[in-house]
């Protein structure tokens, strides 16, 4: 079984980064032949976004394997009650809800890679990997870069105008310090040859800086972060872990994301309600829901994911 897991981690490693690089050198071309045209990031937008919903919808699952009970019942009552008070918030605070998700998100996001890369090295041998280091880099570098470059404007106007000039008067700084910090775990771990967190710091460094915000968190989000997540679901979800067992690692894969595809379509319909009845254009502003929706699931994502990554990071390698 350890091999099955090894086998799959390292799999999805590649082809994550293998699959973001290939999305971004795709994204400058369209820039350069569609310039400011923004339905195009928009639609990517949307497809990266949905491709990523499946990873958070397991979550049930894991803490309680009881499908059918009282316990589950409960759980979900709570779970849902948690996500409506953050769409509640959101909906009605857009720039504090969102200035609060990015740094959740960033948090979130950096720690779940720096715990991917953990589940590795514990499979491997050992290896003395800046984890917190690495984790700050990790979350901050996709989710902040692209919401404080000289594109972010653009972006943010088709998601929701209130959203412009989130950052203040330390735009400018909060780029500078995220590159820098990008860079100072790029040198740490060159310097410690621990080499492949260091190029995929690089690939998301080369993702936030050079395409256009929409499509750089969504690619992130529906090509990395997901797929990277749903790997490690792998090694928690009764039905993949009994795959594992059989030497079968891509189905055990396909079974925690199937697990989760039943949200996907629960969320496109209740975005796209809440789009039609706020009487919105529907490209635009479905975005704009669709991703108050996500952002509201992932608080108590967050909550629940918060053990495994905890458990990930104190390991001794």
């Amino acid at each position: 079984m350890r091999e099955s897991q090894y086998g799959l981690l390292t799999r999805v490693r590649t082809i994550s980064l293998g699959a973001v690089l290939v999305g971004l050198g795709v994204t400058i071309g369209l820039v350069q032949l569609l310039t400011n045209e923004v339905h195009w990031q928009i639609a990517i937008a949307l497809v990266a976004l949905v491709i990523g919903i499946p990873h958070g919808a397991v979550d049930h699952l894991i803490a309680i394997p009881e499908l059918l009970s009282l316990r589950m019942a409960v759980f979900l009552a709570k779970y849902l009650l948690a996500t409506g008070l953050a769409i509640c918030f959101i909906l009605q605070f857009p720039l504090l809800g969102f200035q609060l998700i990015v740094v959740l998100s960033a948090l979130h996001f950096g720690v779940g890679d720096a715990s991917f890369f953990m589940e590795i090295y514990s499979r491997s041998g050992s290896v003395k990997f800046p984890r917190i280091f690495y984790a700050l880099a990790a979350g901050f570098t996709p989710v902040l870069i692209p919401l404080v470059n000289q594109n972010t404007a653009q972006a943010l106007q088709a998601v929701n105008p209130k959203l412009l000039g989130w950052a203040g008067p330390i735009t400018n700084q909060l780029l500078i310090a995220c590159v820098a910090l990008n860079l100072g775990a790029v040198a740490l771990l060159l310097f410690r040859k621990i080499y492949r967190p260091a190029i995929d710091l690089i690939a998301l460094l080369a993702l936030a800086l050079l395409a256009p915000p929409l499509v750089a968190f969504a690619l992130y989000f529906g090509l990395w972060h997901a797929m990277r997540h749903t790997a490690r679901l792998s090694l928690e979800f009764g039905p993949a872990l009994r795959e594992h067992e059989l030497s079968r690692p891509w189905r055990s894969f396909w079974l925690s994301v199937r697990a989760g595809l039943p949200a996907v379509a629960i969320v496109l319909t209740f975005s796209i309600w809440l789009t039609f009845i706020n009487s919105a254009a529907i490209t635009g502003n479905l975005l704009w829901y669709l991703l108050v929706v996500t952002w509201a699931l992932t608080v108590p994502h967050m909550a629940l994911t918060a053990r495994s990554d905890f458990k990930s990071m104190t390991r001794e390698l």
